[in-house]
């Protein structure tokens, strides 16, 4: 039975009592069959876990301001439901609940959020009376299963505990371990070997339907051991189609040969127009996904005039499974909400990554054709590059470059890829990142907001160069428009207040997502982490206390803070501060914020030069440096700085 966690607030809105449960499982895992359930208004529920090293979170979020829009369904209004999608081989887990907002006008109705576990069709939400008070029912019914042991079928052999006649071994799934079940056409327990243990069926006297012949006449029935067989007299056959016996026929040789060789050349010209029909179908199927997966329209708009990377290649569907080797596990990348990306490996033996969309998710597919046009305006080295696409599947494909040393967040929050990343390895990131979202505003064909900025979008490739990825969110900004109005999406931690509040999109989002990212590449912690203490869970805030308190090397990574660099973290923790500000027009633009930190950079190049050659620097002082990202920067400006 699983415990209800809860938050409760006062009326002014703050936190007055939570609780959370960790539970640990042991030996048994989770049933695909429970359901994550969330109760609340405006709150978020997470269900945790980690398996080595490696954390896993689900949840869903529930909405409602007032009794009046709660209704009786679990669906997102007051109430939200979701599958368990963390590995059900994990052996312990946590719920954790909690409101987005301070909501001092759901308290009379909704004083608490609540969190928990339950076997799905066991809880049935009762709209205004659980918000008021689901703390009445303390405990919903939760599905284990359970295997023998950690060993599979093979490791232990002739050990298992299965008994030893008509019963056979299984691996158990997720969980490692074994279980027993009796053959086909047994019955009875199969962890014993005696008299108790797996039983013939006699399935020519059973009254089991299960289990029952399928003779036309129960006189010709014969029971065997695991089996039956039926038996007709002497000059009847068995019909296998009808299961009855039936007069044998003596007709002629020739005839019976006639006969047969007729018939099997109707079923050759059969085969054959089948074969063409097939194929005809199978063409006529590819087209059909081609137009709908926006394939005209797609060809159409990489033809027009202002796409600057227009030579995105069409894959076919056979090209695509020769290169997965059909779809191959160990080929699987990852997977996530935006679908499974395979490691692909083209005739020309070059690497690739390409991506599925998740089956029958048509929103998925709409965002894959966005990616694809979107890319479409850009070309820029701190881009993920698109090589092409796959449109005559059911699902799309997108088909990108390979880049082999994971993400940003890999290397700032995992343990896959040795040393944390330098002071100087940092801000050089920061730099490719920042220019590249000053091009995507100012300089594409379009202006792009990229919409989804965050550590796990941004790609390292082996010389730990940043590569923006993932544009299935983005919005191209026509030129009289400055901003747009869309149905909110994003990431929690990283996503813009206002534009969160307002629909309305502009490219000060993405600088509030930058901000987040400088955040973390200065601190090492995670946008947003509901395992630490309320004050610090939200990156930004406490960021932002600190800078505003004066002691902002208490946040910073201890890794890469030195004296040297003591003022340019502070810079930088600035600039980073700046760009998370609450309302749009106080940020910065992008470009802007590219160039203070290109500034930085150059300045610290110019210090480490001078030190080398300080009889050089003074014939310097007044000449200007054009950076990589197009940013003029004069030296003697620099030196005033220093």
């Amino acid at each position: 039975m699983d415990e209800i966690s809860y938050a409760c607030y006062n009326s002014q809105g703050d936190l007055s009592s939570v609780v959370s449960y960790n539970y640990t499982l042991g030996s048994l895992s989770l049933s695909h069959k429970n359901k994550f359930n969330v109760v609340g208004c405006n709150a978020l529920a997470l269900l945790s876990t980690a398996v080595g090293t490696q954390n896993y979170s689900t949840g869903c979020v529930s909405t409602c301001n007032s009794p009046l829009t709660v209704n009786g369904n679990c669906k997102g209004a007051g109430c939200c439901r979701t599958d368990v999608s963390v590995p059900f081989d994990s052996d312990s887990f946590h719920t954790s609940p909690f409101r987005l907002e301070n909501m001092t006008s759901v308290h009379d109705f909704n004083p608490c959020t609540y969190a928990f576990l339950a076997e799905d069709g066991t809880f049935h939400f009762n709209g205004l009376g659980d918000l008021k008070n689901l703390r009445n029912v303390t405990k919903f019914p939760v599905l284990l299963d359970w295997s023998i042991g950690h060993q599979t079928c093979d490791q232990v052999g002739n050990r298992s505990i299965c008994g030893m006649k008509n019963s056979e071994c299984f691996n158990s799934l997720p969980k490692k371990g074994y279980n027993c079940k009796c053959l086909q056409g047994y019955e009875g327990n199969p962890y014993l070997s005696n008299e108790h243990g797996c039983k013939d069926i006699d399935e020519c006297t059973t009254n089991s339907t299960i289990h029952k012949h399928n003779c036309s006449d129960p006189s010709t029935c014969r029971n065997k051991d695991g089996g039956f067989y039926c038996k007709c007299r002497s000059g009847y056959r068995l019909d296998t189609t009808t299961m009855s016996c039936m007069r044998r026929d003596f007709g002629w040789a020739t005839i019976i040969l006639g006969t047969s060789i007729g018939f099997l050349s109707i079923m050759l010209v059969v085969s054959c127009v089948k074969q063409r029909r097939k194929q005809r179908k199978t063409t006529e199927l590819q087209q059909k996904f081609f137009q709908q997966n926006g394939g005209g329209m797609l060809v159409k708009r990489l033809s027009g005039v202002g796409t600057s990377n227009a030579n995105i290649k069409i894959f076919t569907e056979e090209s695509m499974k020769e290169a997965t080797n059909g779809y191959e596990e160990s080929r699987i990348l990852g997977q996530g909400g935006q679908g499974t990306v395979y490691k692909g490996v083209l005739p020309d033996n070059s690497i690739v990554a390409i991506k599925k969309a998740r089956l029958g998710d048509r929103g998925q597919v709409e965002q894959f054709i966005n990616e694809v046009l979107v890319l479409s305006q850009i070309n820029h080295r701190n881009v993920v590059k698109l090589l092409g696409c796959c449109l005559e599947t059911e699902v799309p494909f997108l088909v990108y470059e390979f880049i082999n040393s994971g993400t940003l967040s890999d290397h700032l929050h995992g343990s896959l890829f040795g040393p944390s990343l330098t002071w100087e390895q940092r801000l050089r990131i920061a730099v490719e990142i920042a220019g590249t979202l000053a091009y995507l505003h100012s300089s594409a064909s379009i202006p792009i907001i990229h919409r989804d900025i965050k550590t796990t979008n941004i790609l390292l490739d082996e010389n730990l160069t940043a590569k923006v990825a993932d544009f299935g969110a983005s919005r191209l900004i026509p030129m009289d428009k400055e901003q747009l109005t869309t149905l909110v999406q994003g990431t929690l931690g990283y996503l813009d207040p206002e534009y969160y509040n307002t629909g309305l999109l502009n490219e000060k989002s993405d600088v509030y997502s930058f901000g987040v990212v400088l955040m973390e590449l200065l601190s090492g912690q995670k946008a947003l982490c509901f395992e630490k203490p309320l004050q610090s869970k939200h990156l930004v805030s406490y960021f932002a206390s600190a800078v505003k308190e004066n002691r902002v090397y208490e946040v910073i990574d201890g890794k890469v803070m030195t004296e040297d660099n003591k003022r340019e973290i502070k810079e930088v923790a600035r600039i980073a501060v700046e760009c998370t500000r609450l309302m749009g027009e106080e940020r910065p633009k992008m470009k802007e914020v590219a160039s203070e930190l290109e500034g930085l950079r150059v300045t610290k190049d110019k210090h480490k030069w001078s030190d080398q050659y300080p009889e050089e620097t003074e014939h310097l002082v007044g000449v200007h440096i054009t950076s990589a990202q197009g940013v003029v920067v004069p030296l003697a400006m620099i030196a005033s700085r220093i």
